[in-house]
């Protein structure tokens, strides 16, 4: 079997869908994309295309392998996440090969069902937003069935910030802490929005109503920071979606610098990557929730990753605040959410089958803007 074609297809609201033909009829689906960088990573998968054609799509390893190291300057949120694209297509087309889900060529099923974690935060809401607003989303996400939820904190926070922010953020989380009980659990992600001395200040001071955990407490770039507010506090700290590769996240993990390792399948490197990931993570005792703000085939990766890992957490599912529903219009059979649960598709390969005659109405050009933020006086604000 060799590959014969990689086609692209931009789909709104800014996700970008890769098929990867082969001249026995058998294809794949990917998702490589990075936020706002979609027609950049579009131009990184095509100058892979030359070693890609003719290529057998079975000897996965490989292929990576050549991808990553052909290139000088290595990692990075483009080229790994072209790669990502690629490493999720061609195991869908060996999975599809040899009649049998991705997990089960990864040492099989660990369980049947994955817990997910939806999102706090309505459409159209860039910055700030009341709380009543939130609340709303939250009854909407109990009543979908989830039992974990998180938002993000509401930027912009100064690197030392004064008692009244602190009040509002816990005054956030409580509220949501109120409406949903102890047995619903609640993260929060700071975003690397929040400098070390305000992140241990509010960590403190959320500190009694349980989050699950908080993500992102401080920028990535500066691990030995991530320890020493991680050590400041008794929240589980996680980290991860703007790492790249298992030896992005080798210094996180040997530092013991967080305990749930969040690896994005559309940016790490793709399935096996993020299994590698897990593997190192288990070692320390720490949990992953794979990091997923994107489609329903990037879900599909992470989902075949989820069966077969033992120490997951929860799997972060993107959908959007009006259902809880991926993949309508495009899966023939989306995601559905049973009691805070998807169930591991059986299919082969991904186990999704995308419904290509829906796709053209989606299509867009692929350009989306990425917001930045401000104080008052004009000096920018870390997104």
């Amino acid at each position: 079997m060799k590959i014969t074609d990689l086609k692209m297809i931009h789909i709104r609201p800014r996700w970008m869908f890769l098929k990867i033909e082969t001249d026995e009829g058998i294809c794949g689906w990917g998702e490589p994309v990075v936020e706002g960088r979609a027609r950049t990573v579009e131009t990184a998968v095509n100058e892979f295309r030359p070693m890609l054609i003719g290529a057998d799509p079975l000897k996965i390893e490989h292929l990576w392998q050549g991808m990553y190291r052909r290139t000088f300057y290595r990692g990075g949120p483009i080229l790994c996440s072209a790669i990502s694209g690629i490493e999720m297509a061609l195991w869908d087309i060996k999975g599809k090969y040899y009649n049998m889900p991705v997990f089960e060529m990864l040492g099989g099923a660990y369980r049947d069902k994955v817990r997910m974690y939806g999102h706090l935060k309505p459409t159209g809401h860039p910055g700030d937003f009341p709380i009543p607003d939130m609340l709303k989303i939250t009854d909407k996400r109990l009543a979908d069935g989830f039992t974990v939820m998180k938002y993000s904190i509401i930027p912009p926070i100064r690197p030392i910030d004064n008692m009244e922010m602190v009040d509002k953020v816990v005054e956030r989380f409580a509220a949501v802490r109120e409406r949903v009980g102890k047995k619903v659990d609640i993260a929060i992600d700071f975003h690397g929005r929040v400098s070390p001395a305000m992140s241990i200040r509010l960590l403190k001071a959320l500190e009694p109503y349980y989050p699950l955990f908080v993500e992102e407490p401080v920028l990535p770039e500066n691990v030995d920071e991530m320890v020493r507010v991680s050590r400041s506090t008794t929240i589980p700290i996680a980290a991860g979606e703007r790492l790249f590769t298992k030896f992005g996240f080798r210094e996180l993990i040997e530092k013991q610098a967080v305990s749930v390792v969040q690896p994005d399948l559309c940016h790490c490197g793709g399935i096996f990557e993020a299994r590698k990931i897990a593997a190192m993570a288990e070692t320390y005792y720490m949990q992953i929730a794979p990091h997923n703000p994107l489609g329903p085939i990037s879900l599909a990766a992470c989902m075949q990753l989820d069966a077969c890992v033992p120490n997951l957490l929860a799997q972060e599912h993107p959908g959007m605040p009006d259902h809880a529903d991926l993949g309508v219009g495009i899966l023939k059979t989306p995601f559905k959410i049973e009691d805070g649960y998807i169930r591991i598709p059986e299919g082969p390969g991904l186990g999704i089958e995308v419904d290509e005659s829906k796709l053209d109405a989606l299509r867009f050009d692929g350009t989306w803007d990425t917001p930045h933020l401000e104080f008052e006086d004009g000096s920018i604000a870390d997104w």
